[in-house]
C-alpha cells in the first residue's frame, strides 16, 4: 500500500511538472505555473520521505505539498507598473531593470550610477532613480526589499566585505529618509565574490562595483 501511495505521488508531480510545462496548453500564467511544479515537488519528496520514514504517504504528500508551494513571490500588477516605471526613470543610465525567475523585480546600479570607488556615500545621480524608487514602495506595503552591495576585487577583503555592506545600508537608509519602513528592506554585503564582469579591466571592475536591488510581494 505504502509503494502504491509513493508512486502515485510520484505520477501525481510528474503530471503537474509536464502540464506546466507544455506552452499554451494549461491556461495557467508563469506565477500559477511555478507555484504548481514547487507544489508538484513536493508532493513527491513528501511521500518518499513517509515511505523511507514509516510514515503514512498519503498525508507527506500533502505536507510536502504546502511545503513546495510556501515562499513563492507573485507578479503583481504592481510588480509589472513598478518594473515599467523603473524602466522608464532608468532609461539611457545603465541601471538595469529585470523580472528574475522567482518573480522579484530586480534593479542592477553600476558604479558609475551609484558610488564612486571606495565610497559608500550615495551619488547625486543615484538620489533621483531611489526618489521614484521610494515612491513606489510606499504604495506597496506587502513589498519585501533587500539589497546586496558589492565591490571589485581591488583591495583585501578586510576592505570589500564592509564597503559593500555599508553601501547596501547607505540605500537602505536613503529609502528610509523617503517614507520607506526599515522593517521591510534587508541588506547584504557580498565584497568581491560574485563578480559579473571580468576584474581585470577598468570596465569590468566598474562593472562589479554594484548595488542589487530586489523587490518581491508574496500571495496574500
Amino acid at each position: 500500500m505504502r509503494k502504491n501511495l509513493t508512486l502515485a505521488a510520484t505520477v501525481a508531480a510528474a503530471l503537474i511538472l509536464s502540464g506546466c510545462a507544455a506552452d499554451g496548453t494549461s491556461g495557467m500564467s508563469d506565477t500559477q505555473k511555478r507555484t504548481a511544479i514547487g507544489t508538484g515537488v513536493g508532493a513527491l519528496a513528501g511521500a518518499a520521505i513517509s515511505a523511507a520514514t514509516g510514515g503514512k504517504a498519503g498525508v507527506g504528500a500533502v505536507a510536502g505539498a504546502a511545503v513546495g508551494g510556501i515562499g513563492t513571490y507573485i507578479w503583481s500588477q504592481n510588480q509589472e507598473k513598478r518594473k515599467q516605471e523603473m524602466q522608464a526613470a532608468t532609461q539611457g543610465t545603465g541601471v538595469n531593470v529585470v523580472q528574475t525567475a522567482d518573480n522579484q523585480l530586480k534593479l542592477e546600479i553600476p558604479s558609475d550610477i551609484s558610488f564612486d570607488t571606495g565610497r559608500y556615500d550615495i551619488k547625486t545621480n543615484f538620489a533621483p532613480i531611489l526618489d521614484r524608487f521610494a515612491e513606489g514602495l510606499r504604495t506597496s506595503p506587502n513589498a519585501e526589499v533587500r539589497i546586496v552591495g558589492h565591490t571589485d576585487s581591488t583591495g583585501s577583503d578586510a576592505i570589500n566585505n564592509p564597503l559593500s555592506l555599508n553601501r547596501a545600508n547607505s540605500t537602505r537608509d536613503y529609502l528610509m529618509m523617503r517614507g520607506v519602513s526599515g522593517s521591510r528592506i534587508h541588506t547584504e554585503g557580498r565584497g568581491s565574490y560574485q563578480p559579473i564582469a571580468s576584474n581585470s579591466t577598468n570596465e569590468g571592475r566598474a562593472r562589479n562595483r554594484r548595488v542589487e536591488i530586489f523587490v518581491g510581494e508574496r500571495a496574500q
